[in-house]
């Protein structure tokens, strides 16, 4: 793993050979005569480690350490010294160093110190990495029927070797997390951390704390200073759900940050740099929304280099088989019940349904039937109540009233959005006229 070293030293020697050394072994070194240079460093920088100096001419190095810490409570401190005793290294050790290493050392004691360093930060990322993945239930299958799937995938492999910003669009449920994931796994960051921030869940001042960090007092709640998913994903990929709900200001900080990768932490005026490469998704026409004067048009820019399009699975019946027995497949194990297999219903409702929630609705729809299931057959009566009834659902054309469309579609939307005000925006009606409807439909 590719680390960034400080050498906080008031030799000169030390800090022209050390960085040389450290350079030689594949990581980026940046050296500080005193304590004031390489708090200044920290404020404009992220390093994983820092090598300092007991002696700092008048200073103590011992006395620099916490407020390194403070800076940068993720960085590894070691401290040198031609002066070593048991008390100064237990002293050191207490105060939040990593390591002690007395002068003159050998370039072998650097190697080992900054290989267990990269070994350790790299377990840590695959564990995080790994207990996103526990978390989750695939929302994709890159093994797909459809020509359309086919030609997306293709072309996420293609982009993925490149550097320039994706934006991933479709409607909600279609997998574009997942997508993500794919084109970070494909690119030659992979092995560099995947960060995730779901935009519409935060407020927007929490919202800029989480991409850009915080410094202590910066707002109700900021204990101390905090690193934000940029600085975390250095070297890396960083996924920006549903980047259309953000607000303006934190849209303008975006847009600084894609043009020069610069950013403030909140609260801070000290500008700091990440390398961080930008995947976004959407459910929203950002277009529209640039049109409506709801999105900056210059950050559309940036973020739209390359567009991949998720089609909805209602165009892409064929997949919808073996996406439901891969759905099938996964919940048998998590319910530890081998052996469940579809009845013969099952697959003909699945198809009858035209799926507004995408890959999440098909996913839900099958963990729900084996939740309910008793045996080692999965019935279609357990599917829930609008796929267990496809086959009788209203379709455009038939012979039955206009209201009846009307109710199976307004609850349809509803079912996607779940929120009243957002299905009364996209039906174009009033919520209190949303309301009336389905306090009739209900009531008949």
């Amino acid at each position: 793993m590719h680390l960034r070293i400080l050498v906080i030293d008031d030799e000169r020697n030390i800090r022209l050979t050390l960085p040389a050394l450290i350079q030689s072994m594949g990581h980026d070194a940046q050296s500080a005569a005193s304590g004031v240079e390489a708090l200044a460093a920290l404020r404009t920088s992220t390093f994983d480690v820092a090598f300092l100096d007991l002696k700092l001419g008048s200073a103590s190095g011992l006395d620099l350490l916490p407020r390194l810490l403070d800076a940068a409570p993720d960085l590894q401190v070691v401290l040198m010294t031609a002066f070593a005793s048991i008390p100064t290294a237990v002293e050191a050790m207490r105060r939040g160093a990593r390591d002690y290493l007395p002068k003159p050392f050998e370039p072998e004691q650097v190697r080992v110190l900054l290989d267990d360093v990269a070994r350790e930060r790299g377990l840590r990322q695959r564990i995080v990495e790994l207990e996103d993945r526990l978390r989750e239930v695939p929302e994709a299958d890159f093994t797909t029927a459809s020509p359309v799937m086919q030609g997306v995938f293709d072309l996420a492999r293609r982009v993925a070797a490149s550097e320039a910003p994706v934006l991933l669009t479709g409607e909600s449920g279609t997998g574009k997390g997942v997508l993500a994931r794919f084109i970070h796994a494909h690119s030659p960051r992979a092995n560099g951390p995947f960060a995730v921030v779901n935009c519409p869940t935060l407020s927007e001042e929490l919202l800029a704390a989480e991409l850009f960090g915080h410094v202590r007092g910066a707002f109700t709640g900021a204990v101390k200073d905090a690193v934000g998913r940029v600085e975390a994903a250095k070297g890396g990929t960083l996924f920006l759900d549903e980047v259309g709900e953000i607000s303006p200001a934190v849209q303008a900080r975006l847009l600084r940050f894609l043009q020069d990768h610069a950013f403030e932490r909140v609260g801070d005026t000290q500008t700091r740099t990440a390398d961080v490469r930008i995947v976004a998704a959407t459910n929203r026409v950002l277009a529209t929304e640039v049109k409506a004067g709801r999105f900056r048009e210059d950050l559309l820019y940036r973020l739209n280099v390359i567009e991949l399009t998720l089609p909805p699975l209602r165009t892409r019946p064929e997949d919808i088989p073996a996406l439901a027995t891969g759905y099938l497949a996964h919940f048998a194990r998590t319910q530890k019940r081998p052996g469940l297999r579809f009845a013969d219903d099952v697959l003909p409702r699945l198809l009858a349904h035209d799926w507004p929630g995408n890959l999440r609705e098909l996913r839900n729809a099958v963990e729900r039937a084996v939740i309910l299931s008793t045996g080692s057959i999965v019935e279609g009566r357990l599917l829930p109540g609008a796929v267990a009834q496809a086959d009788d659902a209203p379709k455009l054309g038939a012979d039955v009233p206009l209201e009846v469309i009307e109710r199976e579609h307004v609850l349809r939307v509803l079912a996607r959005h779940g929120r009243a005000d957002e299905a009364a925006r996209i039906l174009e009606i009033d919520p209190a006229t949303l309301w009336r409807k389905r306090k009739r439909w209900e009531s008949a």
